[in-house]
């Protein structure tokens, strides 16, 4: 079901690009403010998208990969952001990012689109990226989604407990209202969360 996800972003490309962009990068990560590095780190933007918040984070001074699968959308960021370091790939494999370590993971609006055997398969790999110490902030969608792009249901307590079976520690969690006028109507909320990795006992 990966495939006709990827199949409608890259339809709605054109079209969701523009939307991408008016959305204010300080505003949308304001829920986890207190856990985006404070000093010059090393992040993966994991469904950057146009690289709207890639390019923010870069822009503070970090170490920024866009991760993005989806041509459309990986394109048009490049010719607005020819700077950044992109990267064609997706979860659950990240084969390209294999061996590599980072300080944050960013994985904005993306767990939605997963199953869950991909989540299964997802959540260790994505610990296999951080260091100990290092953080996973995930936005996590309740509520409908474009028919063409497909969701399934998040819940939240069953996202901790996989992620503490990777050895992630949830310390965070907070609900927001979403930023897009059209997901509001929709009735669309999210869930932040923030997950450290422990070292093993």
């Amino acid at each position: 079901m990966i495939e006709a996800v990827l199949a409608g972003y890259e339809a709605d490309g054109a079209d969701l690009a523009p939307r991408f962009e008016a959305i204010d990068s300080a505003g949308l990560y304001a829920p986890v403010a207190d856990f985006m590095p404070k000093t010059p780190a090393r992040i993966a933007d994991i469904g950057a998208g146009t690289g709207r918040d890639a390019a923010w984070l870069a822009g503070l001074g970090h170490v920024v990969v866009a991760v993005e699968p989806v041509a459309a959308l990986r394109e048009a960021g490049r010719a607005l952001r020819p700077g950044l370091d992109w990267i064609d790939d997706r979860l659950p494999e990240l084969s390209s990012l294999r061996g590599e370590r980072f300080d944050r993971l960013l994985l904005s609006g993306v767990w939605q689109h997963l199953d869950d055997p991909v989540r299964a398969a997802a959540m260790p790999v994505l610990a296999g990226l951080l260091p100990d110490g290092g953080v996973l902030v995930m936005s996590l969608r309740h509520g409908p989604g474009a028919p063409s792009r497909p969701v399934w249901p998040v819940d939240v307590q069953a996202t901790a407990v996989l992620a503490q079976a990777a050895g992630l520690r949830l310390v965070h969690r907070v609900e927001a209202a979403s930023v897009q006028a059209g997901n509001q109507a929709a009735g669309v909320t999210w869930t932040w969360v923030c997950l450290e990795k422990t070292p093993p006992p």
